[in-house]
């Protein structure tokens, strides 16, 4: 099973690799390339999947970091993103897919679920106000924070060591990995709520690398060639980190499963509560927004 998933996502990104190099080239033919420095870029694209490795969101640390030096325009931040993760995510999933071993019903059938999510859910979750979605993830977060504090603190049992669901548990697994899937299309990120979900549920926190990898980069090449498609993305900065990305994604994953589990609950408390940050950030800047055009 974990064979013919990591097929399907080498194969999925065969076409997208071409037609990234080939709107490259083209844009390079015809003089549109950004002028913005290709190093610069493919630095902050392997910085930022650095840590994305390591569960927190590389497109928040690009976006701020983009817009700080002024890399990126706001036009094109959306698809440079979503172009740029393309490659590093691919090399996430192959990476921990082969390397932690996962019960296949559970690994499948979650990264599936969070596939039908963005592929169906994304329009039902879309009708709903974004900054009412941002503040339910960010209390949601928030108290998975404390829970998975206090467990860690030992002050009451919670999380587990299994490498698989079976199951009610599995079917609670199914169904917030749908909805997380459709979330990651809007935005809002995968990685924290389906890490704190599977070791909530009683896994392992490193089983939950395979599956959120695997969730992603099983999304990621067909969004991509949509923004390549349609010309509105860096073609610079797309190519820089998907050329750079790697690099930081092999450091964080020899952290990782070098880690062991104490370390790994330390990790994930630290990543829920960082995203809890984020999460609570847009939520403002939604409503200061909306407000300023109300206004």
């Amino acid at each position: 099973m974990a064979k013919i998933l990591l097929g399907i996502m080498i194969a999925s990104g065969i076409p997208f690799t071409f037609m990234l190099i080939k709107s490259y080239m083209k844009r390079k033919a015809e003089g549109r390339l950004e002028k913005e420095s290709f190093i610069k870029m493919g630095l902050v694209g392997a910085l930022a999947n650095f840590f994305d490795t390591l569960g927190l969101s590389s497109f928040a640390i690009e976006t701020s970091l983009f817009k700080n030096f002024n890399l990126v325009s706001d036009e094109k931040l959306p698809g440079t993103l979503n172009v740029g993760a393309t490659i590093p995510t691919l090399f996430q999933a192959c990476i921990f897919i082969a390397a932690v071993e996962v019960e296949p019903l559970t690994l499948f059938s979650m990264i599936v679920a969070a596939l039908a999510g963005a592929i169906v859910g994304a329009g039902l979750i879309s009708k709903l106000p974004k900054k009412t979605i941002q503040l339910a993830m960010g209390i949601a977060l928030f108290s998975m924070a404390i829970i998975l504090l206090a467990g860690q603190l030992k002050l009451f049992p919670v999380g587990g060591e299994a490498m698989g669901l079976h199951g009610t548990k599995l079917i609670i697994a199914i169904c917030g990995n749908f909805l997380f899937g459709a979330l990651n299309t809007l935005g809002i990120g995968l990685f924290a709520p389906c890490m704190t979900l599977v070791y909530m549920l009683g896994m392992s926190p490193i089983a939950a690398f395979p599956i959120m990898m695997g969730s992603c980069a099983l999304l990621l090449p067909f969004a991509g060639m949509k923004f390549i498609k349609e010309d509105s993305h860096s073609a610079q900065g797309s190519m820089a980190v998907n050329v750079m990305g790697p690099i930081g994604v092999l450091i964080a994953a020899y952290l990782v499963k070098s880690m062991d589990v104490y370390l790994l609950k330390w990790l994930l408390i630290f990543v829920v509560i960082y995203t809890t940050f984020i999460m609570f950030k847009s939520y403002k800047e939604s409503v200061a927004k909306e407000n300023k055009s109300v206004a």
